[in-house]
């Protein structure tokens, strides 16, 4: 009998309880977001008035035309850029927004120096333009900015701290639902653990 059972073990037409080894490898999903966008559209969608564009750059995954246009973006008023380099990053960044022709740049972008960060902020300011930056929140360093909020994946929608705000003290976490708007996308019940992700 146990002949038997090595020889169909070898084919893989037995599998055993105890065996820890996988027989197929994972393989991530590519779901590295946690509803940040979503919970900037309105704002964005704001920003993008007097036909200033919106500049999304290095963002981690193609951006969704359908989402942006159904919150009210308009497409003609959207710009991606994909730098090859994180240098290549920050200049396209603060190009954008020293040209007066973005209404808002989001930037997702890891490694920032402090006055990297703060010569992108000194050019949002110069031209009206909001600078948003989108990093994980292991990247620790506390950058000079108007507002620092650490988000967290939440069953109901996104948790959502603010660290850090100009000319005031920071706020007790808050939970921003996303179940009328995007039932699927949200479990009902407790919270879910998960890594925070930084806006600031």
């Amino acid at each position: 009998m146990s002949g038997l059972l090595e020889q169909l073990a070898r084919r893989q037409l037995v599998w055993q309880g105890n065996n820890q080894q996988a027989a197929y490898q994972p393989v991530a999903s590519g779901d590295i977001g946690i509803g940040e966008l979503r919970l900037l559209l309105p704002y964005l969608a704001h920003q993008q008035q007097n036909g200033r564009l919106l500049v999304l750059i290095n963002p981690p995954a193609q951006p969704c035309a359908d989402m942006f246009s159904s919150a009210g973006i308009a497409l003609a008023q959207l710009l991606i850029i994909t730098p090859k380099t994180a240098k290549d990053a920050l200049w396209a960044a603060e190009q954008c927004l020293q040209s007066g022709c973005a209404g808002a740049v989001l930037l997702w972008q890891t490694a920032l120096t402090l006055s990297q960060a703060r010569r992108l902020q000194l050019s949002a300011e110069q031209s009206n333009a909001s600078l948003v930056l989108l990093r994980h929140s292991a990247a620790g360093l506390c950058l000079p900015v108007n507002l620092s909020v650490k988000l967290q994946p939440h069953r109901q929608g996104v948790q959502l701290e603010v660290l850090k705000r100009k000319g005031g003290w920071p706020l007790e976490p808050a939970l921003i639902s996303m179940q009328q708007h995007w039932p699927a996308l949200c479990f009902a019940g407790e919270s879910a653990a998960g890594n925070g992700r930084k806006a600031g």
